[in-house]
C-alpha cells in the first residue's frame, strides 16, 4: 500500500522546490503595489524599500532579519488571514485556534499573556483583550488583507522601535494609500469545502481623486461567509462553524503642501462564528459539544497620521484609538455533570455548603438536583476593549552616512471583563441570560509611556554600526470580584479588590554589518525583548488576586544576505540564539478547571533561518524557506517541593513550537496571446510536531502530529485588467491540527482545530 503521508510530502516538495531547490521570501513592491488583476509575474526584490526601521531602506540592505510579502503574493497564494503568511516567512508560526484566537509566534518566542509579537494594521500597534486568564496574546484582532500593499515580518526582538510585545519580533500590515487618480478594483470568489458547505466572499476597492494632488478617498470593503464542515452530533447541527463577516476601512489622504502628508484612516471588521474546534474522540470534524460555542466579533479602528518631510529631517505623528468587542463562549456541562457524584458532594460539603443565592445544602439529593439545574452550562466572557495609543517621532532622510530615529510613546489599554457561567438551553444550545451560575467581573487597565531612539553609522562605505535604546515605564492596575459563587468551581463571593504593579527600564540593541561586496552583506546583532507582568483574576486559589512578574530576553543573531546572477538569485541566511528569563506561563487551579499566568525560570531558543528567490527565466518565480530551531527550559519551572504534574521541567520543549517548518512556492506565467497570459502556482508548507503543554507526561498535554499543506491555481489574465483563476486549497484534503487543548472541563476530551478541508473554488478579479 501507498505510504498516503509520504507521497503528499514528496508531491508538496516536488511542486514548490523541485525546481529549484532553493527560495524563499515572497517579494514585495514598493509604494503602490499592482492592482489585484495585474500580472502574476514578480520582480526581484533587491530594491524593495521598506519601513520596518521607522526610515525608509532597501529590503537587501536593511542589517536585520526582516521578510516582505507583496500584495500580489498575497493575492495568489490565497492568504485570507494574518494566519494563511505562516508559509511564506521563515520563523513566523501561530496557535491558531480559529478566528479571533491565533497567537503570533516568530522564532519560537510563545507563551501566555501580553503580546510575544507586535502587530501593526499601518502605523497602529494593536492587541488582543485579557479576557479572564488575562491573555491578550491569544485574541489578536484581524483586519482584511485585501487591497494591501505588502506585509513586513521582522523576526528578533524589536523592543527599542517597536516597545513591549516584539520580544519575538513584529508583523506589520500596510495597506494602500490614495492616489490621485479614478481606480477600482473587484475580487470575488465561489468555493466548495470537502465534508462541509458553499463559501462566498467578495472585495471591492475604490479610489477617488477629490482635489487633484491635494485630496483623495481610498475605500474599501468586503464581505465573507465560509460555510462550516463541522457536525455537531449532540445537537444535530451539521455545518455549525459556518463563519460570517463583513466590514471595511477609509483611507482620506490631505496634502496642503507637497511636503505634508496626512492621513485619516478608519477600519471595521465584524465577524460571528462557532468555534471550529472538535473533538478528535468524536471522530473526523465533529463535535459533541452540549452547547452552541459562538464567537462574535467587532473590531473599529481610528487613526491619524501626519508626516511632514523637512528635507534632511522626517516628523511623523501617529495617533490612534482601538474600539473592541469580543464574546466567546466555550462548553463546561462535561465539567459540571463530572461533579454529580458523592465523593465530590462529600468534599464539598463535609463541613457546610449553599447554592448560588445562598441556600444550604443539606442533602445529597438536594445537592444533586442543585447540579443537574446547572449541567447543561457555558462560559460566557464578554470582553470590552478601549485602547489609544500616540507615537512622535523624528527620522533622518536616510542620505549621508548618519542617520537616526528619536521619539517618545504612549498607551492606555481598558479593558472590562465580565465572566459569567451561564445555563443553557438543551435543546438548542443557546444560552438563557438570565440563568447565572456564577460571574466575576475584571477590569484592567494597562499605561506605557516610553522614549527611544536609534542611530546608524557608515564609518566606511562598507561598515556600518547601528545603536539603539528604549526606556520605558508601565502600570498596570487590576480590580476584580465575584458577585455569584460557585461551589462546583471553587468561587467564592468577592468584593472589588485592587492590585497594581509597575516597572521601567530600559532595552538595547547593537547591530554591525559589514558589505563584503555590493551584493553580499554579513550582519551580527545583540537586541533585547520584554514584556510587562501583570495581575490575574482566579477561581479556586485562595488568593483572588495572583500577581507575576515581567519576563525579558536577550537575542544574539548573524546572518548573511546575498544576491546572485544580476540579482535574480537571493539567498538569505541567519542563525540566532535567545535566552528567556521569568518567562511567564500557563499554570492550572488544583481541579484543572482554570489556568492563570505564573512565571517559569529560563529557556533558550537556538535556530538557523533560510530564505531565498530565483527567477531561472522570465515568468518563473520560485521561492521557499525553512527553519529550524530548538526551543527548551533551561531550568525547572518549580523547585521539587512546590512541582506539580503539570510544572515544566529542564529541557522540556516549549509548547506549540515545531522543531522544523518549511514553506514554498513556484509559479510561472506565460503568454498565450499578445494580449493573454497563463499563470499556473503551487503553494507548499511543512510544520513539524511539538507539545500543547511543557509536560509531555502530564495528563492534560497532547502531542500534535505535523502536517503538510498544498494548495494549487491555475488561470488566465490580461495584465493590469483581470483574471480568472481555479484554485485548490489543502489539495490532499490534510487534517492538519494547528492547536489542541484538554483540561478538566472537557474531562480529559482533546479539543482541537485544523486547517479547512480541501476547498475547490473560482477566484474573479478585475481593476478598472
Amino acid at each position: 500500500m501507498i505510504d498516503t503521508m509520504n507521497l503528499r510530502r514528496m508531491a508538496g516538495l516536488l511542486a514548490a522546490t523541485a525546481l529549484s531547490g532553493i527560495a524563499a521570501p515572497a517579494l514585495a513592491q514598493s509604494g503602490n503595489a499592482a492592482p489585484a488583476a495585474a500580472s502574476s509575474t514578480q520582480g526581484s526584490d533587491a530594491d524593495i524599500v521598506v519601513t520596518a526601521l521607522k526610515r525608509d531602506t532597501r529590503l537587501q540592505e536593511t542589517p536585520i532579519a526582516i521578510s516582505a510579502v507583496s500584495a500580489q503574493t498575497i493575492a495568489n497564494s490565497g492568504v485570507q488571514n494574518i494566519a494563511d503568511l505562516h508559509s511564506q516567512v521563515p520563523g513566523l508560526s501561530f496557535v491558531d485556534g480559529g478566528p479571533s484566537s491565533r497567537r503570533v509566534v516568530i522564532r519560537g518566542i510563545q507563551a501566555t499573556g501580553e503580546p510575544t509579537v507586535g502587530v501593526y494594521y499601518d502605523e497602529t500597534p494593536v492587541t488582543g483583550t485579557v479576557g479572564a486568564s488575562n491573555d491578550a496574546g491569544g485574541s489578536t484582532p484581524e483586519l482584511r488583507l485585501f487591497d494591501v500593499d505588502r506585509v513586513e515580518a521582522l523576526r528578533g526582538p524589536q523592543g527599542t522601535l517597536y516597545g513591549s510585545g516584539s520580544m519575538g519580533g513584529t508583523l506589520r500590515i500596510i495597506y494602500k494609500k490614495p492616489e490621485y487618480r479614478l481606480a477600482a478594483d473587484f475580487d470575488g470568489t465561489m468555493s466548495a469545502t470537502q465534508h462541509g458547505a458553499p463559501n462566498q466572499e467578495m472585495n471591492g476597492m475604490i479610489n477617488l481623486p477629490i482635489v487633484d494632488q491635494k485630496i483623495a478617498l481610498r475605500v474599501v470593503g468586503f464581505f465573507k461567509r465560509n460555510g462550516g464542515y463541522i457536525d455537531n452530533t449532540w445537537l444535530n447541527v451539521k455545518n455549525i462553524n459556518a463563519e460570517e463577516s463583513y466590514g471595511g476601512r477609509a483611507i482620506l489622504r490631505i496634502q496642503p503642501v507637497e511636503a505634508w502628508t496626512i492621513d485619516a484612516a478608519v477600519y471595521y471588521n465584524n465577524s460571528s462564528t462557532d468555534t471550529p474546534s472538535w473533538l478528535l474522540e468524536s471522530g473526523k470534524y465533529k463535535t459533541d459539544a452540549r452547547t452552541r460555542q459562538v464567537v462574535r466579533d467587532e473590531v473599529k479602528l481610528y487613526s491619524l497620521t501626519s508626516t511632514y518631510d523637512f528635507g534632511p529631517v522626517t516628523a511623523t505623528g501617529v495617533v490612534s484609538y482601538m474600539q473592541r468587542s469580543l464574546v466567546s463562549q466555550s462548553d463546561t456541562s462535561r465539567y459540571i455533570q463530572g461533579t454529580n457524584n458523592l465523593a465530590t458532594y462529600n468534599r464539598l460539603c463535609a463541613t457546610s455548603c449553599s447554592d448560588q443565592f445562598g441556600v444550604p445544602i443539606t442533602s445529597f439529593a438536594q445537592y444533586q438536583a442543585f447540579v443537574a439545574g446547572q449541567s447543561t452550562s457555558s462560559l460566557y466572557p464578554q470582553q470590552d476593549l478601549d485602547a489609544l495609543t500616540a507615537e512622535l517621532r523624528l527620522s533622518s532622510s536616510g542620505h549621508g552616512p548618519l542617520n537616526w530615529t528619536v521619539g517618545g510613546f504612549y498607551s492606555k489599554r481598558t479593558t472590562d471583563v465580565a465572566n459569567p457561567q451561564l445555563n443553557v438551553n438543551p435543546g438548542s444550545g443557546y444560552v438563557i441570560p438570565s440563568q447565572i451560575d456564577t460571574i466575576r467581573f475584571i477590569h484592567d487597565e494597562l499605561k506605557q509611556v516610553a522614549a527611544f531612539g536609534e542611530l546608524s553609522l557608515d564609518i566606511t562605505s562598507r561598515l556600518n554600526v547601528t545603536g539603539g535604546i528604549r526606556y520605558f515605564k508601565y502600570d498596570k492596575d487590576v480590580v476584580g470580584h465575584t458577585d455569584v459563587p460557585s461551589i462546583l468551581v471553587g468561587a467564592r463571593i468577592t468584593p472589588p479588590t485592587a492590585l497594581s504593579s509597575s516597572e521601567d527600564g530600559t532595552v538595547v540593541k547593537a547591530n554591525v554589518s559589514y558589505k563584503i561586496t555590493p551584493d553580499i552583506m554579513f550582519y551580527a546583532e545583540a537586541a533585547q525583548g520584554f514584556r510587562p507582568g501583570g495581575v490575574n483574576q482566579v477561581l479556586g486559589l485562595d488568593t483572588a488576586l495572583t500577581p507575576y512578574r515581567s519576563d525579558s530576553l536577550w537575542n544574539y543573531e548573524a546572518g548573511f544576505k546575498t544576491a546572485w546572477l544580476g540579482r535574480t538569485l537571493i539567498l538569505n541566511l541567519d542563525a540566532f540564539r535567545i535566552d528567556w528569563s521569568n518567562i511567564q506561563i500557563t499554570q492550572r487551579t488544583p481541579n484543572g478547571a482554570f489556568s492563570y499566568i505564573g512565571n517559569a525560570s529560563a529557556a533558550r531558543v537556538q535556530g538557523i533561518e533560510f530564505e531565498g528567490s530565483l527567477q531561472p527565466v522570465h515568468g518563473l518565480n520560485l521561492n521557499a524557506n525553512a527553519t529550524y530551531m530548538t526551543a527548551k527550559l533551561t531550568e525547572d519551572v518549580l523547585p521539587a517541593n512546590l512541582a506539580t504534574a503539570s510544572s515544566g521541567l529542564k529541557g522540556n520543549r516549549i509548547p506549540y513550537v515545531p522543531k522544523f517548518t518549511m514553506g514554498g512556492s513556484a509559479q510561472y506565467t506565460w503568454p498565450l496571446t499578445d494580449s493573454f497570459d497563463g499563470v499556473i502556482r503551487a503553494d507548499y508548507s511543512h510544520s513539524g510536531g511539538y507539545y500543547s503543554d511543557f509536560r509531555p507526561t502530564y495528563v492534560y498535554t497532547r502531542y500534535i502530529d505535523g502536517y503538510d499543506l498544498v494548495n494549487a491555481r491555475v488561470g488566465i489574465e490580461r495584465s493590469g485588467d483581470w483574471g480568472a483563476y481555479i484554485f485548490v486549497n489543502n489539495l490532499f484534503d490534510s487534517v492538519a491540527i494547528t492547536r489542541a487543548s484538554s483540561s478538566a472541563i472537557g474531562v480529559g476530551l482533546t479539543s482541537v482545530t485544523s486547517a479547512r478541508p480541501r476547498t475547490i473554488g473560482l477566484n474573479l478579479r478585475k481593476s478598472f
